[in-house]
């Protein structure tokens, strides 16, 4: 038996990318975009063609997410944000929501969405991970709207 086998692809070139970035949180998540927009353009990925929207906070992204997948302009989106514990619930409400909802708009209108809300114990936490995750927000978008474009005319060629 031969197994075909798809190759990972991160040029960027040509894919359309929406970034919805949360405020709150704001030092982070401007680390989070400078990183992401950085990393998006060394894929190849033109500026013209990214999209870049803030919402207040973590849960509201979801909602911004849903309205971008529906233009259907976008190959991938992007989720930036931070939510750091506090004493209350609250984190664990707005962690657990955020990244269902999330998940929920990407499976509901097939899109990749790479998912950096970081959730992290303490400023510091975030501060340190704000780089690295951002970077890595931009290359699983990127990754991610290769394999599903390339899923899409496998599909298509199988329906000729």
């Amino acid at each position: 038996m031969t197994v075909g086998t798809y190759e990972s692809n991160l040029s960027g070139e040509g894919l359309r990318v929406g970034i919805v970035q949360a405020r709150f949180n704001e030092v982070v998540c401007s680390g989070l975009l400078s990183a992401c927009v950085a990393e998006l353009a060394a894929l190849g990925v033109a500026d013209e063609d990214v999209l870049h929207v803030t919402v207040p906070g973590a849960l509201e992204i979801p909602l911004a997410l849903q309205k971008m997948a529906e233009t259907q302009q976008f190959d991938a989106l992007i989720a930036l944000g931070a939510v750091i514990r506090g004493e209350t619930y609250h984190f664990e409400l707005v962690s657990n929501e955020s990244g269902a909802g999330i998940t929920r708009i990407g499976l509901d209108y097939g899109i990749p969405i790479a998912n950096a809300v970081l959730t992290t114990e303490n400023d510091e936490q975030a501060e340190v991970r704000m780089t690295v995750k951002g970077a890595e927000a931009a290359r699983v978008a990127v990754e991610m709207a290769n394999l599903a474009l390339a899923l899409e005319e496998l599909q298509e060629a199988g329906e000729e």
